[in-house]
């Protein structure tokens, strides 16, 4: 055998995929950014040549690199470094200080905003900031603060530049709230006409600036474990958005492992712009860093039932739509991942897909659903028949309180209904949704899969529906790589597996459920090079 590039010893390796047979290796050898092998110290010293580097785990845990399945990065990274992110932020006091401080560092009348990721139930007041309490802290600059999907918050300044200071009504598809007594605008909006209306007049970027903000949320998503995501697409993703991390790609300094779904971009076009990406590219075309992974998640707008807490209804003409692309997506060789939260949308998308099988064998495609928190057993039957997948993530660790109240709170008690996928041997993936929708933090949507507590404090999901540790972590390695082709190659660190790995700041598998959130990665390799260190492990 040859020598290794690098040992790692001394360590407690997590190998991922099937079970290892005997005592949990203590080492791992990397050739050629490939595991060369794993074992225990001594085996693994005969692969040290003269100019192989030795690392000295010190007894930390390691696992095969994150990948999450469903995040939208490419949208996040065009304005990661012009925002706040407040991924684990207590309460409102810290989030106004981090205002306080952006202020102080912004140029003049630069706008400061924190665009989802966060919730009102992390922090200890249980409330968003206040416009007055915007003020108080942003000097002259424009400050907008959307809690997720939810609601959002301006200061005096950008109801200003907004021109919602002046605004008759509500914009389309959204709602501005006003003062009762004098129908002045308060600051707080609801709903997404009244997002765009407002971010619309955030100025966006310059194209170099978004290469490096992209680089840079890459970095930060390194220093949490992941090697790898699958960008969901979503709502404005127009080809032209992707040009910052092609720019990346081009040049090399494309660190993250990155697979694509391309969605419709506008209302009344999806066939017509889903076939545009049919025609001009081709299924899993790309390189081990930068490739196509399918259609979705956006693929009609009148498939998409949001978060389903509002009455929906796929009609016959959307769902007729919906067919026609799902065998136009099947007669090219694509998989497709489809958003749908509720039962009713999931039967009418399963009615499409088996009418797309009886023509096009589905089940070596990879068809999949995004969410599914509301999917029943016929359902999860029917969706085994066609060999497809799901892709939970954790936007209920935000949501748990408001989707028991429309939906009542038994409902909460099987969402998901995991135990039900997996005895059913559907395929499970995991991801967070970021950057709008939930955190960027896997391990906050790990530790919800495992506990199924949300950040209010409540467990609502039945024990029968919790997975442990090592279930819920292969969901989001060896899981996520199935819905690219790729769980023979990533996910696991078994012999000839791409060596993208994380060395653990702490112990996953031993430390207290309420520690989980705060895990975050020494080291973190993609093909057996570093990508992110703390300086805490090296040779």
């Amino acid at each position: 055998m040859a020598h290794a590039d690098d040992v790692y010893l001394n360590g407690r390796i997590w190998t991922g995929g099937d079970p290892v047979a005997g005592p949990e290796p203590t080492a791992l050898a990397v050739h050629d950014g490939r595991v060369l092998a794993h074992g225990t110290d001594e085996r693994l010293r005969e692969l040290i040549g003269r100019e192989t580097r030795v690392i000295d785990l010190a007894g930390r845990r390691v696992i095969p690199g994150l990948i999450d399945g469903h995040i939208h990065a490419v949208r996040a990274g065009l304005t990661w470094t012009g925002e706040l992110h407040w991924t684990g932020v207590p309460d409102v006091d810290s989030a106004l200080a981090s205002i306080r401080a952006a202020a102080e560092r912004a140029q003049p009348g630069e706008w400061i905003r924190a665009i989802g990721g966060w919730h009102p139930c992390q922090f200890t007041e249980a409330r968003e900031p206040t416009r007055s309490e915007l003020d108080g802290v942003s000097g002259d600059h424009p400050v907008y603060v959307q809690a997720l999907y939810e609601s959002a918050v301006l200061n005096s300044a950008a109801m200003l530049e907004t021109g919602l200071d002046k605004l008759a009504g509500d914009p389309p598809g959204g709602h501005v709230e006003r003062d009762p007594l004098t129908g002045e605008p308060t600051g707080r909006i609801h709903g997404m006409g009244a997002f765009t209306f407002c971010l619309d007049a955030i100025p966006p970027l310059e194209p170099a600036r978004q290469q490096r903000s992209t680089a840079a949320m890459f970095a930060d998503l390194h220093a949490t474990g992941l090697t790898g995501v699958v960008d969901a697409g979503g709502f404005g993703m127009a080809p032209e958005r992707y040009d910052a991390l092609f720019e990346l790609w081009r040049g090399q300094e494309l660190s993250m492992r990155t697979r694509l779904l391309l969605s419709a971009v506008d209302p009344g076009e999806e066939y017509r712009q889903v076939d545009a990406w049919l025609r001009h590219a081709q299924s899993r075309f790309g390189d081990e860093m930068l490739r196509f992974a399918g259609i979705g998640e956006v693929v009609h707008f009148g498939c998409h039932d949001f978060e389903g807490l509002e009455e929906f209804a796929i009609s016959d003409g959307s769902a007729e739509q919906l067919r026609r692309i799902s065998y136009r997506t099947a007669e090219r060789g694509w998989p497709m991942n489809i958003h749908a939260i509720t039962d009713e949308s999931i039967s009418r998308i399963l009615d499409c897909w088996e009418a797309v099988n009886e023509r096009i064998p589905l089940a070596g495609l990879r068809f999949s659903l995004s969410h599914a928190d509301r999917i029943s057993r016929r359902n999860v039957r029917r969706l085994r028949a066609l060999g497809g997948g799901v892709v939970v993530d954790d936007h209920q660790v935000f949501k748990a309180a408001a989707s028991a109240a429309v939906w009542g709170r038994e409902a909460l008690a099987s969402t998901p209904p995991l135990a039900d996928l997996l005895a059913a041997g559907i395929p499970l993936a995991a991801g967070t949704d970021a950057s709008r929708a939930s955190s960027f933090n896997p391990w906050l949507s790990l530790w919800w899969l495992i506990t199924g507590t949300s950040l209010d404090g409540v467990r609502r999901r039945d024990d029968v529906h919790l997975i442990g540790r090592a279930e819920a972590l292969r969901l989001y390695t060896a899981g996520s790589a199935w819905l690219s082709f790729e769980e023979a190659d990533r996910g696991h660190l078994h012999p000839g597996a791409r060596a993208d790995l994380a060395v653990l700041n702490a112990d996953y598998f031993s430390v207290a459920e309420e520690r989980i959130p705060a895990i975050r990665s020494d080291l973190t390799l993609v093909g057996g090079r570093p990508v992110h260190s703390t300086g805490e492990v090296g040779p």
